[in-house]
């Protein structure tokens, strides 16, 4: 338990306040998430915790960096007592001594980063700190800002469930749309996801010569003389650079020749073209 007397410290009634009580330990790699507590008010850290692990062996030079910490919190227009709270802990000193008291800090995530922005930038632990609790802190603010909105009535709520289920309806019927395409070119795709001319051409029932002699004609291939010499009809670059081309080196065991493959895209679009000119006539 504690209580703020008149001149704004938190007396703690507490003992053994380096130990965080067992069930708020997380027992994660990190050892700043092993001393992270957590209470009514959230998460937060004791700066007697925080000391050793930020490479400090005296109180007072680490008290002196929470203060500088304290002052540059308000300087940012925050409440220094809100992420840096003082707080006066009972310590058991010994069995023939009462209890003494002590000073010790209450430090939020970002009390505690900008403890160790504040620390001495020499030490490596401190270093490590800075990183650990930016990165915490950044974690913290992107999950708030990817948090839906909770409906604030049962209006909202209804438009919500109604948007939901719109999304829903869209994705089925988007994907009955793409399912016969999928299925239609299964039998045909190679390993690499890829469509020969030859499958497609056998798909339209036409010669394969024939089937990319309208590939030229319609400006998506062009005749060329391939880089081992022989006469081709390929894909133009601007087609593979969209995606639905790639062309192939393969060999027979004697000699290298190019060979063009369509994409699932790709062959898609080649047929929904020989279809718009085709079924038009």
């Amino acid at each position: 338990m504690s209580h703020e007397d008149k001149d704004g410290w938190n007396n703690v009634t507490e003992t053994n306040s380096n130990v965080p009580a067992l069930g708020d330990q997380d027992r994660g790699a990190s050892p700043f998430d092993r001393i992270r507590r957590v209470d009514a008010s959230g998460e937060w850290w004791s700066a007697r915790d925080l000391m050793p692990l930020l490479g400090y062996l005296r109180w007072e030079r680490f008290a002196d960096s929470i203060e500088r910490a304290r002052t540059a919190i308000t300087n940012s227009g925050q409440t220094a007592d809100l992420h840096a709270s003082r707080r006066r802990e009972l310590v058991a000193t010994s069995a023939n001594m009462p209890n003494g008291l002590r000073l010790n800090y209450k430090l939020t995530r970002y009390g505690a980063y900008m403890v160790a922005m504040n620390g001495d930038p020499r030490k490596p632990e401190v270093a490590a700190a800075q990183t650990y609790f930016a990165v915490q802190t950044r974690k913290a603010e992107t999950a708030a800002a990817a948090a839906p909105a909770l409906p604030q009535d049962y209006e909202q709520a209804l438009v919500a469930l109604l948007g939901k289920v719109r999304e829903a309806k869209a994705l089925e019927a988007e994907n009955k749309v793409l399912a016969p395409k999928a299925s239609k070119w299964e039998q045909v795709v190679n390993a690499d996801g890829l469509i020969g001319m030859t499958a497609i051409a056998d798909m339209l029932k036409v010669p394969v010569k024939d089937f990319t002699n309208w590939l030229v004609e319609k400006g998506i291939f062009r005749k060329q003389l391939s880089r081992f010499g022989s006469n081709q009809n390929m894909p133009r670059r601007t087609y593979q650079r969209a995606g639905f081309f790639e062309i192939k080196i393969e060999t027979n065991g004697k000699v290298s020749y190019e060979v063009a493959y369509a994409t699932l895209t790709g062959a898609d679009f080649v047929l929904d073209e020989w279809n718009k000119q085709h079924n038009a006539a």
